[in-house]
């Protein structure tokens, strides 16, 4: 019975997806951190406009100094097991895991168990890995005792009051000395060995490989001193906050202060000392005469260059690994965000001392257009965040236009600067991503469109002149001139509405709702014509056609290529090279079926001129079911990829062409709901005595989607693999394969192959597009 309950408790826990609960333990974790860390935020800037730019800008210098001793000692842990480390992997290493030890449980030790991409991408194995780490973590651990001991033993002398320093420096010393005699025992098989195997004996393989690498002691000792430094860094870390912040500085003051400091750190099971460190600095330094509220600033200085700084560079380092993802999404983010401010920016009022000064430059009235043009524009900016999405080149001219304008209008309506710097940053983002947005808009309808528009605008100016001119004088309550019905017409028609124009009666109030709609409607016809994408309508030419079944016989390599001359292909011939590629266009992509036919000699250039060609169209590419022997020839164009499963050999039995040399393969297997069993297992038999009778080798059994993952190389990957296994609408490609494995001796490996991660976001839908039948 009780054996019964353990057997099933262990299979409810292993049910639990303990990765996903961990990662909304952390979110929670990291919400409760930044806000509590709130006022020390906001008070970081207080302190920085206040301090010496001097001092501040060497304790900067001093940040990025720890920032590289910290590599440093990932550089020499490895050496120490024969694993050659690269600095910036080095230091993207230090700042990923640091950042992850803030939220992690014992976080400076769980963080350890975390390896970025390009160090999965090295020679290193996963044992080297975790023995470096070890020596790490060791060196970090031994150096709090090393620098601590002799500065309490100074402090013993200067002040009484670091009772809790030695409990945490006795701590420490255990610690150091528990692992060392743990180490020492797995190393040499003795108790603690014996007991893990007894208990876990599948743990024997994996403690005997950590031992089988011979450690250099000299690199760990290299490590230790370079975590020296790593400790003097924040002793002067310290200095430096004192200096900055003009108060008395005391090395001994600095050094009791960071050393209690980092103990706290040390002994923390959550959060990095959350909270104790400030205290325990505030109250250290309040020993040495600092008063509360100095000490405090001190302080927050001090996190700034030991925690802050190094926190945001590991948020940098984990974005920059998305960077392309980033790029993309930030000027549509950007952009919804600058059309939020636009608004919220007119609603609430401005600062008096700002508008004061804006008055002894513009007249009042062009305050208030500002504030009108601010406002349209914020309305327009919603509508060009959804459409940068999708990549339209023509929302991108529109977004930098408006972000432009908004920048203008800001100075202009109340010297809100804060606003304009969000609108500057814009401009700048959209800048450097302008080559992302290729997607082009119908440029018949673009020129119809602006026609219309500027027709519209004549046709309202002249209504709305003549309209204001003959009006009756008590609709308005003014006897308009020709002069205010010309300003008062082209105003109502851009939206700039006067706030001297006020209608007193019905009719009054129904002519400019009139005049209001029409410029509403032309304004929002204009940019409909300028972001509609360009629909592609190609067809291929029956010579075009031609000259591909003659290179395909030619050039012809892979079991799908008949499918690239189907009508429903279109192909890009060169002019220069004997070949073609086909492709179908959906959702602004060139979606390629394999790879070039051609010479192998000539692939890159025919990648490389079809690359130029969809340039001039607006599309960007991506090649499905490249062939992993394939994946070189893409090199020279920086393309990602992505595994989407493996070829056994694919679906129905009409024998199709082949242009594998030795290989068959069929289109599609069709069964009906009352075919008896095994009648599939019949139809390969079959085949396979078709294709020796035929002396053909092989037979391609197709491809088997979202199977075959072993080791995922990328974040996309392990989501395709998690989908794959547990989403129930995919999991019949695990049938699929188990049928092909039956016959399959080797597996295939196919790739998408993709410009950058954005465009994961909307393959697949283009993907599903180019699939189905036209």
């Amino acid at each position: 019975m009780n054996k019964n309950w353990f057997h099933k408790t262990t299979a409810f826990i292993q049910k639990l997806y303990w990765r996903e609960i961990l990662a909304v333990l952390l979110l929670f974790i990291a919400v409760y951190f930044f806000r509590h860390e709130r006022h020390e935020l906001l008070a970081i800037g207080t302190h920085i406009q206040n301090a010496d730019k001097l001092w501040v800008t060497i304790g900067l210098v001093l940040t990025a100094i720890y920032i590289l001793l910290q590599a440093a000692m990932y550089m020499s842990a490895f050496a120490a097991v024969n694993a050659s480390l690269h600095w910036f992997t080095a230091v993207e290493l230090f700042l990923k895991r640091n950042l992850l030890s803030i939220f992690l449980p014992a976080g400076g030790v769980s963080a350890l168990a975390y390896s970025p991409s390009s160090l999965r991408k090295t020679h290193i194995t996963k044992t080297q890995v975790h023995q470096a780490s070890a020596i790490y973590a060791f060196a970090g651990m031994s150096t709090v005792f090393i620098v601590g001991l002799p500065v309490l033993v100074f402090a013993m002398f200067y002040s009484g009051n670091v009772q809790t320093a030695w409990i945490g420096i006795l701590f420490v010393a255990l610690l150091l000395a528990s692992l060392i005699s743990i180490t020492v025992s797995l190393q040499k098989r003795g108790v603690v060995y014996r007991f893990l195997i007894t208990k876990f004996p599948a743990w024997a393989k994996r403690i005997g490989e950590l031992f089988l690498v011979d450690v250099d002691s000299k690199k760990i000792l290299l490590s230790i001193l370079f975590s020296v430094g790593v400790e003097l860094c924040g002793i002067f870390h310290l200095y430096i906050a004192m200096r900055a912040l003009h108060e008395p500085a005391a090395l001994s003051a600095a050094s009791i202060a960071y050393i209690v400091s980092i103990v706290l750190m040390v002994i923390s099971p959550f959060l990095r000392g959350l909270g104790a460190v400030e205290l325990s600095l505030v109250y250290i330094l309040s020993t040495f005469g600092y008063a509360e509220q100095h000490g405090l600033a001190i302080s927050v200085l001090y996190r700034l260059f030991e925690f802050w700084l190094p926190l945001a560079a590991g948020i940098i380092a984990f974005v920059m690994k998305g960077k392309q993802l980033f790029l993309r999404l930030m000027p549509a983010i950007m952009i919804f965000v600058l059309g939020v401010v636009n608004i919220l920016s007119v609603v609430t009022p401005p600062i008096a001392e700002r508008l004061r000064l804006v008055k002894e430059f513009l007249p009042v009235s062009s305050v208030h257009a500002s504030n009108l043009l601010v406002i349209f524009i914020g309305a327009a900016l919603f509508i060009t965040a959804a459409f940068l999405i999708r990549g339209f080149r023509s929302a991108w001219v529109i977004a930098l236009v408006l972000a432009t304008l908004s920048l203008m209008g800001h100075l202009t309506k109340a010297l809100d600067y804060e606003e304009a710097i969000i609108a500057l940053i814009t401009i700048i983002i959209l800048l450097f991503t302008a080559k992302e947005y290729r997607t082009k808009s119908n440029a018949r309808l673009m020129r119809l469109g602006i026609s219309t528009a500027l027709l519209v605008f004549v046709a309202v100016f002249i209504f709305g002149t003549i309209g204001f001119y003959f009006i009756d004088i008590r609709h308005f309550g003014v006897d308009f001139t020709w002069k205010q019905s010309l300003g008062y017409a082209a105003g109502s028609f851009l939206l700039l509405q006067n706030p001297t124009l006020h209608p007193v009666t019905r009719f009054g109030r129904e002519f400019m709702v009139m005049i209001n709609a029409l410029g509403f409607l032309s304004w929002g016809f204009f940019f409909y014509t300028l972001i509609r994408p360009y629909i592609f309508q190609y067809s291929t030419s029956n010579q075009s056609l031609e000259k591909a079944k003659f290179y395909l016989s030619q050039y012809g390599s892979s079991s799908v290529d008949c499918f690239k001359i189907y009508p429903d292909k279109l192909l890009f011939l060169s002019d220069e090279w004997e070949g073609f590629i086909a492709y179908r266009i959906a959702n602004g992509f060139a979606i390629v079926l394999e790879e070039p036919v051609c010479a192998e000699s000539r692939k890159t250039d025919m990648l490389k001129d079809f690359e130029q060609h969809c340039r001039r169209m607006g599309l960007k590419t991506a090649f499905y079911r490249v062939d992993e022997n394939s994946m070189y020839f893409f090199e020279s164009l920086n393309r990602k990829k992505l595994f989407i499963g493996q070829e056994a050999i694919v679906a129905f039995l009409n024998i199709i062409p082949d242009f594998t040399p030795e290989e068959c393969t069929y289109d599609m297997i069709r069964k009906t709901a009352d075919a008896p069993g095994g009648c599939m297992d019949a139809l390969i038999v079959e085949l396979i005595n078709y294709a020796k009778e035929n002396k053909l080798r092989y037979i391609n059994l197709g491809l088997v989607p979202m199977t075959g993952f072993e080791k995922p190389d990328s974040t996309a990957e392990r989501i395709v693999k998690f989908a794959a296994e547990k989403i129930k609408r995919y999991r019949h490609y695990q049938g699929q394969r188990s049928f092909k494995e039956k016959y399959a001796s080797e597996w295939l490996n196919k790739y998408l192959v993709y410009e950058n991660d954005f465009d994961l976001i909307r393959l697949p839908a283009a993907l599903n597009k180019v699939m189905q039948p036209e």
